[in-house]
Order: C-alpha cells, then sequence, then structure tokens
C-alpha cells in the first residue's frame, strides 16, 4: 500500500455490472477532478487469442497442463504485482491493451486477439485496476497482488447468474455453441474455485447481485436477469466507520442483513457505490496529500 500513489482495485466476474462499476468510478473521479491511470486485468494475459487456444487444445490432448484465463498460468501475475509496486513507490509504470474486437482494433490499431504495445504511463492521481486479479495472492508462488491495493473491491454475481450472462454473451455477440461455452466453464471451474473466489476474502467491500427471479437452470434461461430483477449484498470487511444509518436512508429500499452487510435493489448499484466510495478515495487523496 502507498500513501503517495493510492492503488484501487475491482476485481470480479462478468454479470456482476462491470459497466455499472465503470461508470460509477469514472462519476467519482471526473466529479473529484482526479486523473487515473487504468489497468484492463485482459491486458495481463499471458497469450494471445490464438496462442491461448493452442494452449488450451494442447491441454485437452493431455500434452500440457490445465489451463483457463482464470488461473496464473495464462496471467502475467508476478508482473502484475510488479507493476502495482513500482507504482506505489513512484507513481509509474508501462500499460497495453488487449484488442478485444474488430471495433477496438481500428480504434487501437493492431489484431483482434492481440496486444497493444507496452507504453509508459501517463501521470496521474491514482491507479485504476478492473480485472479478474486485483486481489490475488499465492504465497507459493511468491505473488502477492493484493498486498499493494489500498482499496480492494469485489464486484461478483451468484454463480448461475455469472453463467446465464457467460452463455449469452459467447453465443450470441460470439457465435459459440451451448456445448463449446460449456466446455469452457467446466475447464474454468478449479481456477474459479482456486483463485478467484479466495480473492473475495481480501476485499475491503464487496458487492454481490443477487437475481429475484427463477435462475435454477441457466442453460435454459431465454435472458439476462436486469438490475431491477436483482438485490445487491454489499459486505464490508470493517464497518467501523461506515455511517449505515446514512446509507440505509439514501439507499430507498434496503436494509441490513448483518451488522456489516446492506441489501439494496440491484438498480440502485451505482449510487451505492457512489456514496459508499466518494469518502473513501477523498480520504486517500487527503493522505496522498500529507505523505507529499
Amino acid at each position: 500500500m502507498s500513501q503517495r500513489h493510492p492503488i484501487i482495485a475491482i476485481t470480479g466476474s462478468s454479470g456482476a455490472g462491470t459497466t455499472t462499476v465503470m461508470k460509477s468510478f469514472s462519476h467519482i473521479f471526473r466529479r473529484e477532478g482526479l486523473k487515473a491511470a487504468v489497468i484492463e486485468g485482459d491486458s495481463y494475459h499471458r497469450y494471445d487469442r490464438r496462442e491461448m487456444r493452442e494452449r488450451v487444445r494442447q491441454a485437452d490432448a493431455g500434452e500440457g497442463p490445465r489451463i483457463s484465463h482464470f488461473g496464473p498460468e495464462s496471467n502475467l501475475l508476478a508482473e502484475l504485482g510488479q507493476t502495482f509496486h513500482r507504482y506505489a513507490e513512484t507513481g509509474t509504470g508501462q500499460v497495453r491493451k488487449y484488442i478485444h474486437d474488430a471495433d477496438e482494433a481500428r480504434t487501437l490499431g493492431g489484431e483482434p486477439g492481440t496486444f497493444t504495445p507496452w507504453v509508459d504511463m501517463e501521470p496521474s492521481d491514482l491507479l485504476f485496476y478492473e480485472g479478474l486479479h486485483g486481489g490475488y495472492a499465492d504465497a507459493a508462488r511468491g505473488v502477492d497482488v493484493a498486498r499493494h491495493v489500498d482499496l480492494l473491491v469485489g464486484v461478483v454475481p451468484t454463480i448461475n447468474l455469472e453463467w446465464i450472462q457467460k452463455l449469452h454473451r459467447d453465443q450470441h455477440l460470439r457465435g459459440y455453441s451451448q456445448e463449446a461455452v460449456v466446455e469452457t466453464m467446466l475447464r474454468r471451474m478449479p481456477d474459479y474455485v482456486n483463485h478467484i473466489c479466495p480473492q473475495f476474502s481480501r476485499t475491503h467491500v464487496n458487492f454481490q447481485r443477487v437475481p429475484t427471479v427463477d435462475t435454477s437452470n441457466p442453460f435454459i434461461a431465454k435472458d439476462i436477469p436486469s438490475a431491477d430483477e436483482s438485490m445487491v449484498v454489499i459486505r464490508f470487511a470493517d464497518p467501523k466507520g461506515i455511517d449505515f444509518p446514512y446509507l440505509l436512508s439514501m439507499l430507498q429500499g434496503s436494509w441490513m442483513s448483518r451488522p456489516n452487510n446492506i441489501v439494496c435493489p440491484g438498480g440502485k448499484m451505482g449510487l451505492a457505490m457512489q456514496l459508499i466510495f466518494t469518502p473513501m478515495i477523498l480520504r486517500l487523496m487527503d493522505l496522498q496529500r500529507r505523505g507529499h
């Protein structure tokens, strides 16, 4: 952690409301006049799309280790930790982007499924990471990304909701068959259990989206439950200093289910994030100014 160069990391998976998360923090940064250096988790994949497909083929044929985008074998997690450490110490580092599709290829240059070159970060007030491994730690591998993060936020859907999101996205937007998507989900499951879930015990705040419609069989769901068809469970690792009466009064329809948990309507997740994180970010920036 660093008072001089704060790091905020959002760790989580699709289906929880990634767009809402990004918009909420963008609003805070813009309103408070803060410039954030942004790291996308996909930019720390170890392999480009073609190389990853070959690694998966080899694993399926018994010619290599099991591999998925959720696990350490396919990601530069030691390098991510080093980037966080360098930024915390100096406020500098390098970034690149993963080119997801043709639209991004036209904007960024390069081919879909590849990476842009590494470039130096522009001057910034803080570092903002969004991806799968912002809270990653593995003592056996000597990697601890989480220890560098000043504000670590988990954003995760219930598992069936995550599967519905992936099934719809990969089938309708990327053209995969349901069988292929299910195969990917099964391949990822050990890494999900061993490397994704433990991160949510290291977070300062968790947001878990829970659908209020039947998702008991995600493989026949016709559509993705909307924010208004969901509730969000917000868990604080340390509830000291959290103004729960204020949050309950501002988030209509919310209640406390435990001394450190608030439940609010899914459509209010963005507002909840702004109410909760604005004072936390301002506190980090105040410590930064004091540190200088």
